[in-house]
């Protein structure tokens, strides 16, 4: 009696080995049949119809590559379609001046009198130093992205930096009637940064509320934070969240011939320096902050 009931045991235990195999092969089977005819970009996912902690474990891992490889895909589409509108872009801004002064290159094969001719070469020239300025702005945020050259870092007193450039743009503020308003807490402030990129990266965010502004600009400092603050005619058009991306303008600002580069160069040269650009709006004030690492040993009180 014992012996038949070991030899039952021994039985049911085969078929319920032989049952789970059995199990396992065909849920096996039904996910490499599923990976193999799922169509690409799909949203379906694998289910299982035996459940085990071993085959639940081997669905939910095809399922999380599936989801990040869905992600990869939109993420790779939304870069494609902002190269796509990025291209565009540019080659709207480079045809511009280019026909522009080939306009005005065939006027003046046509012009009758020599005042009208000199008008033409001037107005052709202007068009092409625009497409000069584009290409040069091109190639410094080429420059500005480019990691394989990194920025040799240093112990900058930053406001130093600010005068220079501020001095610089002394033409631009006078021709506006402008005196840019300055509240700085300590101008002996030192960071790390590098002081070519620093005032590239100062000159883009000033040129910016110049060409933009209806009123004097406010600077204000504390610590390793600058805050560029300045009146816009109308701030709803503007993206803070986009305002750093290549190619961007708001509709206000098309009519000001920028490139839309000059605060992607801003955000890149910042972030190469360690330090980070952002911006907001508050009514029709638009405030760009750069932060910027304070240098080894500097006091941040």
């Amino acid at each position: 009696m014992v012996a038949w009931g070991v030899a039952l045991a021994a039985v049911l235990a085969s078929f319920v080995l032989a049952f789970v195999a059995v199990s396992y092969e065909r849920e096996l089977r039904s996910m490499a049949n599923f990976l193999e005819k799922r169509e690409r970009g799909s949203n379906e996912r694998v289910s299982v119809d035996f459940s085990t902690r071993g085959i639940a474990g081997v669905a939910r891992a095809i399922n999380e590559e599936l989801d990040a490889q869905r992600d990869a895909h939109i993420a790779q589409e939304a870069h494609r379609a902002a190269f796509r509108q990025d291209l565009a872009s540019l080659s709207h801004d480079i045809r511009t001046p280019l026909a522009g002064a080939q306009g005005y290159l065939q006027l003046h094969d046509r012009a009758e009198g020599e005042a009208e001719r000199r008008r033409c070469l001037s107005e052709a020239a202007s068009r092409l130093a625009a497409m000069r300025k584009l290409t040069d702005t091109l190639f410094d945020y080429s420059k500005a992205l480019d990691e394989s050259a990194p920025l040799a870092l240093s112990n900058v007193r930053a406001c130093d930096v600010l005068a220079d450039v501020l001095a610089g743009m002394y033409p631009q503020f006078l021709e506006r009637g402008w005196a840019p308003e300055l509240r700085i807490e300590d101008e002996e402030v030192l960071i790390e940064a590098n002081v070519e990129a620093l005032a590239r990266v100062f000159s883009n965010v000033l040129t910016n509320a110049v060409r933009y502004g209806t009123d004097t600009p406010c600077i204000v400092q504390r610590n390793g934070v600058f805050v560029v603050k300045n009146n816009v005619s109308d701030s709803s058009p503007i993206d803070p969240e986009r305002l750093f991306d290549r190619f961007y303008r708001a509709d206000t600002a098309r009519g000001g011939g920028g490139s839309g580069l000059g605060l992607a160069i801003v955000a890149q040269l910042c972030s190469r320096m360690g330090g980070s650009a952002s911006a907001r709006i508050e009514g029709d004030v638009l405030e760009i902050e750069l932060a910027f690492k304070a240098a080894p040993g500097a006091s941040t009180a």
